[in-house]
């Protein structure tokens, strides 16, 4: 496999979330997490799931990750039905999760060992392809520690996307960088998505962040977590997370967020 035909061959799956529900049990009591959550989510579109902590979402991206199973319900991706983890299907945390004893190329290489078909020289060229795609070209050969938080989370945004997976899955990526790094990580993976065209399923609480990265932002209430009311943010790309439109979707957004989470819209409009 050339290394062209690598980054052409995986166009975008289509998510298919059908009438999904997921309990877990505590000490006292069974908490409802998911309550016959129902969503379908175009080939190559941007989607953020918002809502306060405890509203089910990280759940929901786990199920579509295959990391969990449903109580009841399916998720189906391009019409198969999802039972486990897959190549297709790749997913980046809020800690980065690098390996600390492997450099920044390392990193991004350990993402690519169980791609078949490339050679070892067509792996590193892959692995600096999206190195240069996430700006860290000149870092080949850094160590993990010497990199400042948001180049870390560069380095695991480069190795999520090595593999040329379908969807991307992103659980609050950004949620512990300081607001000059989130707002550049902002425009970079604007232009990431732009330029490769993944599904991209985005979780936060950041209802700003939100209306700056998504096509279509999903609002989750919790107890028990069910989709309440969806935006299309028709804004063009890339966004300005200050900018006056888009602070007008923000608004919006986090006065629905409001009128069904008394007294927890402020956390999540942070």
């Amino acid at each position: 496999m050339s290394v062209e035909h690598h980054l052409a061959n995986a166009s975008a799956e289509r998510i298919e979330v059908d009438r999904v529900s997921k309990s877990f049990a505590t000490k006292h009591r069974t908490v409802l997490a998911l309550d016959s959550i129902s969503l379908k989510i175009s080939e190559g579109e941007f989607v953020c799931l918002v809502g306060v902590s405890g509203c089910g979402k990280s759940t929901l991206l786990n199920i579509i990750a295959g990391l969990e199973q449903p109580d009841s319900g399916r998720v189906l991706a391009n019409g198969e039905p999802i039972t486990g983890p897959g190549r297709d299907r790749m997913v980046m945390f809020q800690e980065h999760a690098l390996f600390p004893w492997l450099d920044v190329m390392g990193n991004v290489l350990f993402g690519l060992k169980l791609k078949p078909g490339l050679t070892d020289k067509e792996r590193l060229e892959v692995a600096g392809y999206y190195l240069q795609l996430v700006g860290l070209e000149k870092l080949h050969h850094s160590n993990i520690h010497e990199l400042s938080g948001g180049m870390k989370q560069r380095v695991a945004l480069a190795r999520a996307l090595a593999p040329n997976p379908r969807v991307l899955l992103m659980d609050e990526p950004f949620a512990a960088l300081d607001a000059l790094t989130r707002e550049q990580l902002y425009g970079d993976l604007q232009k990431i998505w732009q330029a490769r065209r993944k599904t991209i399923v985005f979780v936060t609480h950041n209802v700003r962040e939100a209306a700056c990265l998504g096509d279509r932002v999903i609002l989750f209430s919790p107890n028990p977590g069910r989709i309440r009311k969806e935006f299309n943010v028709a804004l063009p790309r890339p966004r300005d997370i200050n900018s006056v439109e888009l602070a007008r979707y923000s608004t919006e957004i986090t006065a629905a967020l409001k009128g069904f989470t008394p007294g927890e819209g402020r956390e999540a409009a942070e």
